[in-house]
């Protein structure tokens, strides 16, 4: 009787254990990363009774997690791509919007600007068209102001999101160091720890949204690296990450793995989870489009000032800036930053743009390999060659130049150079007067009173432009273009299809001569000496004779006698010249010109920014829905395996209440055999 007892109790204890596991099942549902459990039952030994062997009942061998490897690790690694992908497409979308949106990006304020200068031109005098470019000019600066603040706003963002994503990372690696203690603890003594093991599997998982992370397993214990093998979990031992502001640009922040014995960066061995793809879009989208939009700024600051001072204003004055001066002593100083460690005492390098056509959108490295000689290294791998402090004139290297302020500098000493990061925070408009757009030409044409022939002078251009930026050297420029007027041309008769003119100063003295084939354009340049208050040539600093030059353009037939009289304008309300050939700016590729393929337009420039940051997102979005589907797909097929089953598990539940019920009865029956058996004593 008693071996029937024993073999219910096996029944008893079994079917308990198995409601036990059932019931911890449908507890844990809905926990994150459990694995569902089943019981393993084995038959205890029999025991020999005469000739046969009789069973003895059950026992409970193991309650096992019902796990696949492959599918866990395939539900690991498209979490961190996932990861990194939506966090990419949550940056890149409202910028997209913004660079695009005609109420937010810059092209309707550019085309409102160009615009208004058009009414202008065709009404030069008129001060409320002038008003409304003015106003026009304060609304294109402030667009290109607002959408800056807001992209280095969100690189302060993404900053602040590493720092936060890096302490998770720092306390979901502290966990899976702890219950890797745990578990080698456990597993020791010869049990399997279910939980323990979810657990750690839904910490790495966890992780994985954050960072993408390679497991290696050995003895029940999970090692955890990063990109390229840096360790981040050794067993029972973690290591942290921590975002800290960059060497060589503390505006972004890079990221640093911490041993007991050393910090090193790891920033570019990243990737996968909201940290790679945080610092992907960072690298790939949001710096390149601070630099480009700053670009593009730049030259519509540099290209209108330096045409506005190349014509006169509406009270008969050179013209003056309209936006800020692109070199001003803030923004040279800005373009630069000094390396964390550069020697002490060591100075900065101030950045003069000196062709802002000529710019690109990338930095430059500069590293110092004495107190005098660097090179230069761009950020697309373009070794941009080796120079001296001390060059004269200093070399230009893609539109700039460089020249250092401050201390000495040490060998090892190196710079991040960004010539346009900050060219459309610092664009603004400083001219208050609309009386000051200079719309006239400087110089003017007019004919003869008795002029027979039909020819005509147009075009008067001065072959070199007026540096508006010049200070007093700009001033005595202009004096001497005032000062060098009128003269006259006067022209000969016409022989054997040749006609001869003559260039004469005011004084009627010839200056000059040429000759000009009647009935064609025929341009000639015009050589103007510049005399001193005593009326003496005045010479350049190599002794040749300074000169007023222009170029202009004579067409038709002029009769023998004709004149052609070269005045300084002294009305610059009615002509509308230079406000042409500022107008010809909205077309005029003025943008990237020596960086291959002959530039592009102010509008072009930025529609391409548009268009790259536009296509990044097209592609951030197809990317988001492609991992986002390979996610649901791993997590399904693991949950297909794992998960809890309700039904399954209500099932199993009635079915293990059936055995319980019917060991139960064995026993009952063992007890009912033995009291038969005692009353029949």
């Amino acid at each position: 009787m008693a071996s029937l007892i024993n073999i219910g109790m096996s029944g008893l204890n079994a079917s308990q254990g198995a409601l036990a596991t059932v019931g911890n099942n449908i507890a844990n549902a809905n926990a994150a990363g459990y694995s569902r459990q089943q019981i393993v039952q084995g038959t205890a030994g029999s025991q020999q009774s005469g000739g046969v062997f009789i069973g003895t009942g059950t026992t409970l061998a193991d309650v096992r997690r019902v796990y696949n490897a492959y599918l866990d690790a395939q539900l690991q690694t498209t979490t961190s791509l996932n990861g990194d992908a939506q966090a990419y497409l949550d940056q890149i979308g409202p910028i997209d919007k913004l660079l695009s949106d005609k109420s937010t990006g810059v092209s309707a304020a550019l085309s409102s600007f160009f615009a208004s200068l058009q009414a202008s031109a065709g009404a030069p005098g008129d001060a409320s068209a002038r008003d409304l470019l003015l106003g026009n000019a304060k609304t294109l600066s402030n667009r290109f102001n607002s959408i800056a603040s807001q992209l280095n706003q969100q690189n302060e963002g993404v900053n602040s999101q590493l720092e936060t994503l890096t302490s998770m990372v720092n306390q979901h690696s502290a966990t899976i160091a702890s219950l890797n203690k745990q578990i080698a603890q456990v597993t020791t003594s010869g049990n399997t720890p279910n939980d323990l093991l979810d657990a750690r599997n839904e910490a790495v998982r966890s992780l994985n949204e954050l960072v993408g992370v390679t497991v290696q397993e050995h003895d029940n214990v999970y090692d955890i690296t990063l990109g390229t093998g840096q360790a981040l979990v050794l067993g029972n031992t973690s290591n942290t990450l921590s975002a800290v502001p960059g060497k060589t640009d503390k505006s972004q922040f890079t990221i640093q793995i911490n041993t007991p014995s050393s910090n090193s960066d790891v920033t570019s061995a990243l990737s996968g989870g909201k940290i790679g793809g945080l610092i992907r879009y960072r690298d790939e989208v949001l710096a390149p489009a601070i630099n480009e939009l700053g670009r593009t700024a730049l030259v519509v600051a540099d290209a209108i000032n330096k045409q506005l001072g190349q014509g006169l204003d509406a009270n008969g004055e050179f013209g003056a800036s309209l936006f800020n001066n692109i070199n001003s002593a803030k923004a040279i100083s800005e373009r630069s930053l000094a390396a964390t460690g550069n020697s002490a005492g060591s100075g900065n390098l101030d950045v003069t743009i000196t062709d802002s056509g000529a710019l690109t959108t990338y930095d430059y490295q500069v590293t110092f390999s004495s107190n005098n000689d660097y090179s230069v290294r761009r950020s697309d791998g373009t070794d941009m060659g080796s120079f001296k402090l001390d060059q004269k004139p200093a070399p230009q290297i893609d539109g700039f130049t460089m020249s250092l302020n401050g201390g000495a500098l040490d060998k090892g000493d190196s710079f991040k150079v960004s010539p346009t990061r900050s060219g459309a925070t610092n664009i603004g408009v400083q001219m208050s007067d609309s009386s000051k757009l200079a719309f006239a030409g400087p110089l003017v044409a007019s004919k003869g009173g008795s002029n027979s022939g039909t020819g005509v002078v147009n075009g008067l251009d001065l072959t070199q432009a007026l540096n508006i930026y010049g200070g007093a050297g700009l001033g005595l420029a202009q004096s001497e273009i005032e000062g060098a007027m009128p003269v006259r041309i006067a022209f000969d008769e016409a022989v054997n299809g040749v006609q001869g003119y003559r260039v004469l100063n005011e004084q009627g003295d010839e200056i000059g001569k040429g000759t000009v084939v009647p009935g064609q354009d025929n341009k000639v340049t015009i050589n103007v000496p510049v005399l001193d208050a005593a009326g003496l040539p005045v010479t350049n600093p190599d002794g040749s004779k300074k000169t007023v030059d222009f170029n202009t353009t004579i067409s038709g037939s002029p009769g023998k006698g004709d004149t052609f009289d070269i005045k300084f304008n002294k009305d610059g309300k009615s002509d509308n010249t230079n406000a042409n050939k500022l107008l010809d700016l909205q077309t005029k590729p003025t943008v990237g010109v020596n960086s291959g393929g002959g530039g592009v337009s102010m509008a072009t420039s930025y529609s391409q920014l548009v268009s790259k940051v536009g296509g990044k997102a097209s592609q951030a979005a197809v990317d988001g829905t492609a991992t986002n589907a390979a996610l649901s797909y791993a997590a399904a097929s693991r949950s297909s395996v794992s998960q809890v089953n309700l039904d399954e598990e209500a099932s199993n539940l009635v079915k293990f209440q059936q055995y319980y019920t019917a060991s139960s009865q064995i026993i009952k029956a063992a007890q009912e055999t033995f009291s038969v058996l005692i009353n029949s004593l």
